[in-house]
């Protein structure tokens, strides 16, 4: 009789420490025709996660089962996500589902962090101070980066990200850019102010209800706070961010920009650009881009000015872009997309008349240099401090890369080019 209670106690706490592997943090990589796209499971406490760093996303709710025999389940609800796996010592493998797909997945424990060297780590020659600035009922969050010996007379600038919400650091993979770019400016005695989005972190809002022109607002209101204690008051925006710069330039409300990666060319006209670019890197041939990026054309005038949107049955579409015009369509009848197709920076370029620093790398695939430069090149009035120059071999990013892919982001070490670094420095020397 004892024999058999030691036995099934042996046989318990076996089962019990199966649970209890399962837990803390894991990670795997799914195997999708030769493209590996890392998975973290966040399996500790009452609100499960999952996160997908390949694709800069984080904090998907997860709902996780378990048994006494060493088998999990997790599930993610939002994405149609179903993980079934079997602990085995000290990996937990198993299989992937979605949309009746099925990958093999074996986790290990942790999660394989890269490496970011340029992201800074104190102490500081500087000083930071948290602080926050309305726009309506927007309140919006901060950090005032400033130099050692700062006065009114230093030059300071309004830090303004790209789309999407992002948070003050324009965190993406793991990189924070817009912390290294306010490091670098301090060290030179360049004060800035960079702020997380409206309704960063919070999960019930809706920024596709809102428009390029509210962020603008936004960055308005930061612009009003850094009057307050600077005379010389800039802004430096990357991707929308530089957009943003242009449409504030225009109103006179900067003394200087610094546009990075930024669009001058309509929202239209680039997501049809970044639809032919992604196509051809997909296989499609030149015939089958061409008729797709035709039929989108069609559909974002008929979004802007009004009309009949085109029957895919008209065009010589493959099937497999079907599904993803049909997710375009309902993408554009939000307001954030309606505006952005009609957005066109080239119409108020010759209201600026502020120095003008605008920066776009030869291997982005989301906003195209030349196009966008020579915009900015033939609609801006005549400045002798105006800079307007293609940086070879970055990215989006302004990174060094090879493609100039998204995914290729995440695997790259350095977070912001040197060089780059150095041209804004030098150029903003001149207001110092």
């Amino acid at each position: 009789m004892i024999k058999r209670i030691l036995i099934t106690s042996i046989i318990l706490l076996y089962a019990i420490s199966n649970a209890n592997a399962q837990t803390g943090t894991w990670s795997g990589k799914l195997d999708i025709q030769g493209t590996k796209l890392s998975l973290v499971f966040n399996l500790d406490g009452d609100k499960p996660t999952m996160d997908s760093p390949d694709q800069g996303v984080k904090g998907l709710a997860a709902q996780v089962e378990r048994d006494l025999d060493g088998k999990i389940i997790v599930k993610v609800p939002s994405l149609a996500i179903n993980y079934e796996g079997v602990w085995q010592e000290n990996k937990i493998v198993g299989t992937f589902n979605q949309m009746n797909v099925s990958l093999p997945l074996t986790l290990t424990p942790g999660e394989d962090k890269p490496n970011r060297p340029q992201t800074p780590v104190g102490p500081f020659p500087y000083a930071t101070e948290e602080v926050s600035f309305a726009n309506g009922n927007y309140i919006l969050s901060g950090t005032l980066t400033l130099p050692e010996g700062y006065s009114r007379k230093t030059p300071v600038l309004l830090m303004v990200t790209g789309s999407g919400q992002q948070n003050r650091d324009e965190e993406l993979f793991d990189h924070k850019p817009f912390a290294v770019i306010a490091d670098a400016l301090a060290r030179a005695g360049i004060a800035t102010l960079r702020y997380d989005d409206r309704g960063f972190g919070n999960s019930s809002a809706k920024p596709m209800e809102w428009t390029t022109e509210d962020f603008k607002l936004d960055a308005l209101a930061g612009l009003e706070l850094l009057r307050g204690r600077f005379d010389k008051v800039g802004v430096l925006g990357h991707s929308e961010g530089g957009t943003i710069a242009m449409m504030i330039a225009a109103e006179k409300k900067a003394d200087f920009i610094v546009s990075l990666a930024g669009m001058a060319i309509s929202g239209a006209e680039t997501l049809l650009w970044q639809n032919r670019v992604a196509l051809k890197g997909l296989g499609f041939t030149d015939e089958q881009v061409e008729s797709y990026c035709k039929m989108l054309e069609t559909a974002f005038d008929v979004r802007v000015n009004g009309g009949r949107m085109p029957n895919p049955d008209d065009y010589d579409v493959p099937e497999s872009l079907l599904q993803n015009y049909w997710t375009v369509i309902a993408q554009i009848q939000m307001p954030y997309m309606i505006h952005l197709l009609s957005l066109d920076a080239r119409s108020i370029l010759g209201n600026v008349t502020c120095p003008v620093l605008a920066l776009n790398g030869s291997k982005d695939n989301q906003v195209d240099h030349e196009s966008n430069l020579s915009a900015i090149r033939n609609g801006l009035p005549s400045n002798s401090k105006n800079c307007i120059e293609t940086i070879d071999g970055v990215n989006h990013l302004f990174q060094h890369c090879k493609t100039g892919q998204v995914p290729e982001y995440r695997t790259i070490e350095e977070t912001f080019a040197p060089e780059v670094l150095e041209i804004i420095i030098k150029w903003m020397s001149d207001f110092k």
